[in-house]
């Protein structure tokens, strides 16, 4: 469906899916399927239902769960697999339930920002829990020795950081605001999103009409959207510079619907307040540990702010920090992890790719230094930046001895960190081809614990498997994080220990 033929008025909320026939859910399941029929045996990581036709070819089915009998029309075939589309559920599944958003679904132009509200939020994080464990045995050979209970929380208006693609389509004379459609680059005619919290799903509409009414309507191709605990900012990309009049429009919506709009002239380094003078500060809190973190609303923070907090404590209740111990943050970012830790530990390095967001933490750790009570100082905390991708075994031991690790990598994964750490474990026990060490790396200890949060359950498995094979370590706990309910995203933490 193109933006041209998109309807002005609001749609009637659709069918997500094919509405189930007979027989119900909790009929027996025939043993003999009719011709076409295919049984859903499973979800991928992409949250599609996987069926095999009797040859063995697996089938990919979008919106089809585990334990469902469909039929459904092929759309992509190759040698060993097909990408097919729902078009009959003879037995629904207990656990599908009626999407909370009108635009999702499969239907034509149903926004592709989540993949799973059909499903019962139960049954996704148990699904997301079963991707990670696959993971860590099929690309790791590694099984957690305890599964730690998942981090849940609100299923609905969580997300507090969000990028919404702009649009004004010409021929209809209307702006688009929102993600776009599935498996297209067309935007989706969103007039809701229930996973945003609810005074940004109330802006969508007034955005659209602020967009309309500027001069610059045809050359602001996105707002980012980050919420901090009191301030709402919105970031406005813009190609052109903003006429005085488009200015004026945005400080009266600002003023009517209480947001703090930045502007984005080119690149991320550009971004500025349109009226600096008196701003609120974008932040949000650690109250556990008392810690306020500034940030700028295109910095990294995480989408969803509750979960982060409980995220948060048990990543530093799982590292067990001591008045003792050093402790070191790997891709520390703004200090999300850094601050608390400084609350416990006796010593505190971050690391981080991103020099600015080095800066940041600094600032940030000095902020939050000063609004503390003398007997309450964080532990001395330095940060540095480095490229995390070309570790080395020499370059990890010149940052010295850490009794703890906390590593919190992009969805890269930490793959030269952990290699560098199986190399120096390699060769400490003479095996063959190991690397050479530099000298006076005697005195150098490998931690004995590590905390790994992770975005990406196929990297985590990868490093778990060097970690666990390679470099000394056992896993004794992995759970999942549901940082993202209904969308097919997997966020984790494992746990590795020091075998004796």
């Amino acid at each position: 469906m193109s933006e041209q033929n998109i309807p002005h008025s609001p749609p009637p909320a659709p069918a997500a899916f094919p509405a189930p026939c007979a027989p119900c859910a909790d009929s027996p399941l025939p043993t003999d399927l009719p011709e076409g029929w295919l049984r859903i045996e499973s979800m991928d990581m992409d949250a599609q239902g996987v069926a095999h036709r009797p040859d063995g070819k697996v089938v990919f089915i979008d919106g089809a769960l585990p334990g469902e009998l469909v039929s459904a029309q092929t759309k992509r075939k190759k040698n060993n697999w097909e990408q097919a589309e729902l078009t009959a559920i003879h037995r629904s599944s207990a656990l599908r339930v009626r999407p909370g958003c009108p635009h999702f679904g499969l239907h034509t132009g149903a926004c592709g920002g989540c993949k799973m509200q059909h499903l019962d939020v139960s049954a996704q994080v148990a699904s997301k829990q079963r991707v990670l464990e696959d993971n860590l045995w099929h690309l790791g050979k590694v099984k957690a020795d305890t599964i730690l209970r998942p981090i849940e929380g609100p299923a609905w208006g969580y997300r507090y950081r969000a990028r919404l693609a702009v649009r004004h389509v010409i021929k209809k004379g209307e702006v688009l605001i929102g993600f776009h459609e599935r498996k297209s680059r067309y935007i989706a005619d969103m007039q809701t999103c229930k996973v945003l919290p609810p005074h940004v799903d109330a802006l969508l509409m007034p955005l659209r009409g602020l967009i309309a009414s500027m001069d610059a309507r045809d050359t602001c191709p996105q707002i980012e959207l980050a919420c901090g605990d009191t301030v709402t900012a919105l970031v406005l990309r813009h190609l052109e510079p903003l006429s005085e009049a488009d200015k004026t429009r945005l400080r009266d919506f600002a003023a009517q619907h209480g947001v703090q709009w930045w502007l984005q002239p080119k690149g991320p380094d550009t971004v500025h307040l349109l009226d600096p003078q008196h701003a609120a500060q974008l932040a949000y809190r650690l109250p556990e540990f008392g810690i306020t973190m500034p940030f700028k609303p295109t910095d990294f923070t995480q989408v969803n702010p509750h979960i982060n907090q409980v995220l948060v404590t048990r990543a530093l209740r799982l590292l067990g920090a001591q008045k003792t111990d050093r402790v070191i943050d790997w891709f520390c970012g703004l200090g999300n992890f850094t601050l608390p830790i400084a609350t416990q530990a006796g010593q505190v390095l971050g690391i981080e790719g991103s020099e600015a967001l080095v800066a940041r933490s600094k600032e940030n750790y000095s902020f939050n230094n000063a609004e503390r009570l003398k007997n309450q100082t964080l532990a001395a905390t330095e940060f540095v930046a480095r490229n995390l991708f070309n570790m080395t075994p020499e370059l990890l031991m010149a940052d010295g001895h850490a009794d703890k690790w906390l590593v919190d990598p992009p969805r890269e994964g930490a793959f030269a960190l952990s290699k560098a750490l199986a190399d120096i474990h390699q060769a400490r026990i003479g095996a063959a081809d190991a690397v050479a060490l530099p000298a006076g790396h005697e005195a150098w200890q490998p931690p004995q614990r590590i905390v790994y949060v992770s975005c990406n359950p196929a990297t985590l498995a990868r490093d778990a498997g060097l970690l666990v094979h390679l470099a000394g370590y056992r896993c004794v706990a992995a759970g999942v994080v549901n940082m993202f309910p209904h969308t097919a995203h997997v966020e984790s933490m494992a746990v590795f220990e020091r075998c004796a």
